[in-house]
């Protein structure tokens, strides 16, 4: 199962086409679990649609981007980036994470690392990245609201960027991620996001975040996405795991995780299990999925 973020709508479904391909291909050439579901986030992350790589979010200053990724799978692999800049694809550099003594590296040390393991600096603006923002100061300047429960003026008075506040919106929370179950019965879970807007320099969601945006074991993998701040004060992935893993259906277990998030904040969840495979979102939010 492959998603392509909350805020990306069917029309976007095409590029979750060719990331199942491209994990059903790995699958077929007899690589890990782990290994298609990278390769699946591979596809979404150069693919400047979504949120994620080249396609990552602008930040509120219209010229930073901070992005996170992480992958897990049932063989004891466990590693994330966060707050990563100038890179093409952060799920190669949580891949090269999980062969350190650490499971997560953030900011100047993950670019650092990323450097140092062969990643080139990488620091192309998408055309999609660069129309989202400013239609997300578009929004905000008719009043939208960005961010369920939260006060527009709470992103002006707490700015940190180093250029002066601008006016922000929404655009989105679209974290990619697959979910895959191999010939050998092993599971996996990797996802990619260019971050949350509105959000402050150096905000973390969900997405590196272990039992939050993601997480795999011996019953199962579940990737969550949308706005991480609510789907971490439930660990939302590792409670859709324990049900699974307590014997609930999986579509039953993905519905009544959907319904701990607030109706208004955009949620989806996918999940494979030994015997089923499934998506749920609420009902305000448009995914790509497959």
């Amino acid at each position: 199962m492959v998603h392509g973020g909350a805020g990306a709508g069917a029309e976007h479904s095409d590029g979750c086409e060719l990331a199942v391909d491209a994990a059903a291909r790995a699958l077929a050439q007899g690589d890990t679990a782990l290994e298609a579901a990278i390769a699946a986030v591979l596809v979404l992350e150069d693919d400047e649609r979504f949120n994620a790589g080249t396609g990552a979010a602008l930040g509120l200053d219209g010229e930073t981007i901070e992005m996170d990724a992480a992958l897990m799978d049932t063989q004891g692999t466990l590693a994330a980036v966060a707050a990563l800049r100038s890179v093409k694809n952060p799920i190669l550099v949580a891949r090269d994470v999980a062969r350190t003594p650490h499971y997560l590296l953030v900011g100047e040390g993950a670019q650092r690392f990323a450097r140092l393991m062969g990643h080139a600096p990488y620091d192309v603006i998408a055309d999609t990245a660069r129309r989202k923002h400013k239609e997300l100061l578009a929004k905000m300047a008719a009043g939208e609201q960005p961010m369920a429960g939260v006060d527009n003026a709470e992103f002006a008075r707490f700015w940190n960027y180093d250029s002066v506040p601008t006016v922000a919106g929404s655009q989105g929370c679209d974290t990619v991620g697959a979910v895959v179950r191999d010939a050998h019965g092993h599971f996996a879970v990797a996802g990619s996001t260019g971050g949350s807007a509105p959000s402050l320099l150096g905000r973390v969601g969900d997405t590196p975040l272990v039992g939050c945006g993601f997480y795999a074991g011996p019953a199962g993998a579940v990737a969550a996405t949308g706005i991480g701040e609510y789907i971490i004060r439930t660990m939302l992935a590792m409670r859709v795991y324990q049900w699974i893993d307590d014997g609930m259906d999986l579509h039953e277990a993905l519905r009544k995780g959907i319904g701990l998030v607030l109706p208004d904040a955009k949620t989806g969840l996918i999940a494979v299990s030994r015997t089923q495979s499934g998506w749920h979102a609420n009902a305000s939010t448009p995914t790509a999925e497959r």
